[in-house]
């Protein structure tokens, strides 16, 4: 009798935790599988620092280079100059910087940016729906998308630098001019 006590109480536990779990997942959101490499990047629509509504899809004809990261995260910052160069050699080649920060204060975010002198674009996630349809863990994370919104690399952790980031732009853009020869042969 104890022990057939013993194992509903065990159980009635158990799924009590279970169910916290699952409804606590679904309040925060939990992270989807990071995206395929050649599939289409999930469109999302977020702020800037001013307030102004931006999406992923005003991008497309550009190669995004869309970044997850947070003041707090050390590799996050560390990554941001190689990312700045990087956009300042590359706009004109096409190349767009989109940092997408993960739950943060706008003011927080804004010094840092200020701060640091960024001129790329920064978006924040407050509700971190983003960067779970980006199947984000962990931080930094970065995303490359090609000009037709497919996305190229999916890079984690803080690897990120300025020669990757140029030697994934050339890749795109060499992808992208080969497509270009394929289509006009037919």
């Amino acid at each position: 009798m104890k022990r057939s006590w013993f194992i509903y109480l065990t159980s009635i536990v158990g799924l009590m935790a279970g169910l916290a779990i699952l409804s606590q997942s679904l309040v925060l959101g939990m992270a989807a599988r990071p995206p395929i490499v050649g599939s289409p990047a999930p469109d999302f629509q977020l702020n800037d620092l001013n307030g102004q509504a931006q999406s992923l899809q005003q991008y497309r004809g550009k190669i995004v280079l869309l970044n997850f990261w947070a003041t707090w995260c050390k590799p996050c910052t560390k990554e941001m100059p190689a990312m700045q160069a990087a956009f300042d050699e590359l706009r004109n080649q096409g190349l767009v910087v989109v940092a997408i920060n993960e739950l943060e204060d706008v003011k927080r975010v804004r010094d840092h940016i200020h701060a640091h002198h960024h001129t790329f674009h920064v978006l924040i996630d407050e509700d971190n729906q983003v960067a779970n349809r980006y199947g984000v863990v962990g931080l930094p994370v970065t995303v490359f998308i090609d000009e037709t919104g497919h996305i190229q690399k999916y890079v984690k952790g803080g690897l990120l630098t300025k020669e990757l980031i140029h030697k994934t732009v050339d890749q795109i853009l060499a992808a992208a001019q080969t497509s270009e020869i394929d289509q006009s042969k037919t």
